[in-house]
């Protein structure tokens, strides 16, 4: 097998690790989804988004992005060979999570009355707000952790540390809300925060490594090359989840709680069940371009790669979301979410511009170019804020689904813009070719959804979902060669 067919098969196997894994993360999802939707509805889920919204937003400024450049580091010193710097840089992962995890508890627990007039209008979640900062630290704990294996591109210890770390909050949270209703949604963010932390370090002790002892004064200095590019990739975080948090509010206060509860769970579904490729692929894509990221030819391959195969698999999902949304909509929460159905069709379609941009824009990260990083994330987060309010403002839900995909095509310019000029990154013409003809079949299954006859309506999404699937298999298949690769397993699994 050719070295870039190993490369395909690489990124498909990485992927489809993490894929299961998100399959059953989603499965959770759904659960938990269906869950909130019966027995505590809209105005439920809506109180829950703010709440998770307000703590994201704390979190990703206090956390000083000290998980992905953790990650960025580990990579690096591995790629080198470089042990004992590697050792060191453990040392000071495992020291300074636990000084950003307490910064974040500290700084909701001083900001809670103003959080909580912010997010309800009203001080009446102050107390809420107090009892969940906890759950920062458990968070910030949990992921340096993670990071550590995702590092050393430890996959399978990770994927299992996610998988269980979800399937438990899981089981602790159903009793809860059953019992407890709206009174449980507090205990359900920490408890779930606490047991995801646990299942991490369980797993992070797996990789055996020596530990230096390091005193505050040298884990800082140490730390100040990593804190320095993640404050910068903090700020942008920040900015981007302050803008999608204004927005909430914005929704929350034009339309009701109930609407935040319809966006949120409209929002999931491109974000966490078809945006779960993207959390698949980030997972092994990120530390093995930080290891290559000054080789020039390396990263232009990895980076087609990795869109191709991103491209090949998001494809046939956006059709099959679009031909039977009402019925997902249905199945994941209830009849009253129907209403979504507009919105998600609409911003599904952008997916597919964001999986390009979504490749090339992790080289400005694995470069480390901070001031880039965050000039690009303040114009973008401003460009979605604004489109948002505009698209709402005048056409609802659906305007805001419209909003959505005109953002994901500017978007996906502007960084093709960005990275050629600094980092002459070029588009291979077999991803050009492959990304129009999914599109051309995104869009026929979009137009198709709008005929009336319910029956013809169906069989035409279908053909067109079976064009899709056959059309990514044989693409994919050419690169991987799924024969040979099962042939791999089977064997590798008799020995």
């Amino acid at each position: 097998m050719s070295k870039q067919n190993n490369d395909y098969t690489s990124i498909f196997k990485s992927t489809s690790l993490f894929g299961a894994v998100q399959v059953f993360n989603i499965i959770i999802s759904v659960i938990r989804s269906k869950v909130i939707a019966i027995w505590i509805g809209p105005t439920g889920m809506g109180i829950l988004g703010l709440l998770m919204s307000t703590l994201k937003v704390v979190g990703e400024f206090t956390k000083l992005g000290l998980s992905t450049t953790a990650v960025r580091e580990i990579a690096q010193t591995e790629s080198r060979g470089d042990a004992q710097e590697t050792n060191v840089i453990l040392a000071t992962i495992k020291r300074v999570v636990w000084f950003t995890g307490l910064f974040g508890v500290i700084i909701t627990l001083i900001l809670s009355p103003l959080l909580s007039y912010l997010a309800f209008d009203g001080y009446e979640y102050t107390l809420a707000f107090v009892w969940i900062s906890i759950s920062l630290l458990f968070n910030q704990l949990s992921e340096g952790q993670l990071a550590i294996l995702q590092g050393f591109r430890k996959l399978k210890l990770l994927a299992k540390a996610n998988l269980l770390g979800n399937l438990f909050g899981l089981l602790i949270s159903l009793p809860l809300y059953y019992f407890f209703r709206l009174d449980a949604i507090v205990p359900v963010i920490i408890v779930s925060s606490f047991v995801a932390m646990v299942v991490s370090w369980l797993y992070s002790k797996q990789v055996k490594f020596n530990t230096p002892k390091l005193s505050n004064s040298e884990a800082y200095n140490k730390a100040k090359g990593m804190l320095k590019l993640g404050l910068m990739l903090s700020l942008r975080g920040s900015i981007t989840l302050v803008a999608a948090y204004i927005f909430q509010l914005y929704l929350s206060h034009a339309g009701g709680v109930d609407e935040v509860g319809y966006f949120v769970a409209g929002f999931m579904i491109i974000n966490s069940y078809v945006g779960m490729v993207f959390n698949a692929m980030r997972t092994d894509y990120f530390p093995k371009l930080s290891g290559v990221i000054d080789n020039l030819e390396e990263v232009n391959t990895i980076v087609t790669n990795q869109s191709i195969v991103g491209i090949l698999i998001i494809g046939p999902m956006v059709v099959g979301f679009l031909s039977f949304l009402p019925l997902l909509v249905r199945v994941l929460y209830t009849p009253a979410f129907l209403i979504i159905t507009t919105f998600v069709s609409w911003a599904i379609l952008g997916v597919l511009f964001k999986t390009l941009s979504f490749s090339m824009g992790y080289v400005i990260l694995a470069k480390g170019d901070s001031k880039l990083f965050i000039k690009t994330g303040v114009f973008f987060s401003t460009l979605m804020l604004a489109f948002n309010i505009l698209g709402y403002h005048f056409y609802g839900l659906e305007g805001l689904g419209i909003s959505f995909l005109i953002y994901y095509i500017i978007h996906f310019f502007g960084i093709k813009i960005i990275t050629t000029k600094h980092y002459k990154l070029s588009l291979d013409k077999d991803l050009v070719t492959i990304f129009l003809m999914l599109f051309g079949l995104s869009i026929a299954t979009f137009l198709a959804t709008y005929i009336d006859h319910y029956i013809y309506k169906y069989v035409i999404c279908s053909i067109l979902m079976i064009i899709t699937f056959i059309y990514s298999y044989r693409q994919l298949d050419k690169r991987v060669d799924f024969k040979l690769l099962i042939n791999r397993i089977f064997k590798k699994d008799n020995e």
